[in-house]
């Protein structure tokens, strides 16, 4: 029940309420307390610039803040180079003391009745735990690879040729360029954020904190691409760490990792990069770029499910109803990379969730997966293999940084 003062009662002890400047010492201690490490304050006052009003809640027990989420304002870029409001969801904890109460299900309902009414067509966020938010909804979107390369032995094919013009910078130094040259890979890039002037401050103040251990930003740029990296291990053989690739050419590409794999003394270049990346093909030995391990990036939910999938491009005509538990029924009519999506009363052809249209919607899983899991159902065979059609994407998605 909620008061006149904006709480609602959770249980018999504990409060829900937006957050105020007050608690958030508070929260700081609890967020340490649940991922294990203390931000630095003005860090932490920086992604409260991005928290619109009413954005963060935190449940009570007394005094005591027992739990907590808040959501920013963040620019989604999507297939075909629209860019949506996102909601992104994070910093989601419940004190230990307070498990099993029913508290996360009562934030995360409150926080997206919030994003609804302030219109918000989606939200994001990334999992700490993947077995939580699928029964919130939110779908993996997209998909990350760790990858490792031996520089040693790794060598550009002979066919590929060199297009030159990259700068060893100092990242400061060349702070514009870089801005525009990632403002242009994220609009072309499905999963890419937006990203405002007080995070690259963060990005180019480059603290000690947040290197965890390794050296300080190195740099490689040109005209239409950049490359962050850092150097890590004790040994005369570092390995290379790279912390962006941001490339607007097929060109800035191929030449970014020439001069990557130029680096001499150091041993191997390692990075995350979305599956199906052009970098094997560029050498002469694949067999070099190994995979470490693969994750999950970006999550997502659609919450006003017509206007998301119109906003989108698409590979393949379509013409299907959908019937999303506990949310409706929606007739999806795809004709020439455009839809049109309403809701619907006729028979549906597929029935589905919440979490697996978020994991659909930007293209880095495919439907007949989920057929074969059998969390997308329907009889019809072509109009299942249309899907995967349809929701494929040339550009593969990643997320544009994390939060």
């Amino acid at each position: 029940m909620r008061s006149r003062r904006g709480c609602a009662t959770v249980d018999s002890v504990t409060t829900l309420r937006t957050a105020e400047d007050a608690d958030w010492p508070a929260m700081r201690s609890l967020a340490a307390t649940s991922f294990g490490s203390f931000r630095p304050q003005d860090a932490t006052d920086m992604w409260r610039t991005l928290i619109p009003p009413g954005g963060a809640i935190v449940v009570c027990d007394g005094d005591d803040v027992v739990g907590m989420s808040f959501h920013l304002d963040l620019r989604l870029t999507v297939p075909g180079g629209a860019v949506l409001p996102m909601a992104g969801l994070s910093w989601v904890c419940v004190a230990p003391t307070h498990r099993r109460r029913g508290l996360l299900t009562e934030m995360l309902d409150e926080l997206h009745r919030r994003m609804v009414e302030a219109r918000y067509p989606i939200a994001g966020l990334e999992a700490s735990e993947g077995g939580i938010y699928g029964r919130f909804g939110y779908g993996p979107a997209t998909i990350v690879d760790g990858v490792a390369v031996d520089r040693r032995v790794a060598r550009v094919h002979p066919e590929v040729p060199d297009p030159g013009g990259v700068r060893v910078v100092t990242p400061a130094r060349h702070r514009e360029r870089i801005e525009q040259i990632y403002d242009r890979w994220r609009l072309r890039t499905p999963g890419g954020l937006h990203t405002p002037p007080q995070l690259w401050d963060e990005v180019f103040g480059d603290r000690e904190v947040s290197r965890g251990g390794d050296s300080p930003f190195f740099a490689l740029l040109r005209d239409d691409g950049f490359v962050f990296y850092r150097t890590h291990g004790d040994t005369e053989r570092k390995d290379v760490v790279i912390t962006k690739l941001a490339t607007a050419s097929d060109d800035a590409y191929v030449a970014l990792w020439r001069a990557l794999l130029g680096l001499d003394l150091m041993q191997n270049v390692t990075l995350r990069m979305p599956p199906g990346a052009p970098l094997p093909y560029l050498l002469s030995d694949a067999r070099v770029v190994r995979t470490t391990g693969r994750e999950d990036g970006l999550w997502l939910r659609l919450l006003d499910v017509p206007r998301a999938l119109q906003a989108r491009t698409y590979a393949a005509d379509l013409s299907v109803v959908i019937d999303v538990a506990d949310v409706g029924r929606f007739a999806l009519e795809i004709r020439e990379g455009r839809a049109r999506c309403e809701p619907s009363g006729d028979e549906p052809d597929v029935s589905t969730d919440l979490s697996v249209l978020g994991s659909l919607y930007l293209g880095a899983h495919r439907a007949s997966s989920f057929v074969m899991a059998k969390r997308l159902r329907g009889n019809d065979t072509r109009v299942m293999r249309q899907l995967d059609a349809a929701f494929a994407s040339d550009v593969p998605a990643e997320l544009g940084f994390g939060f």
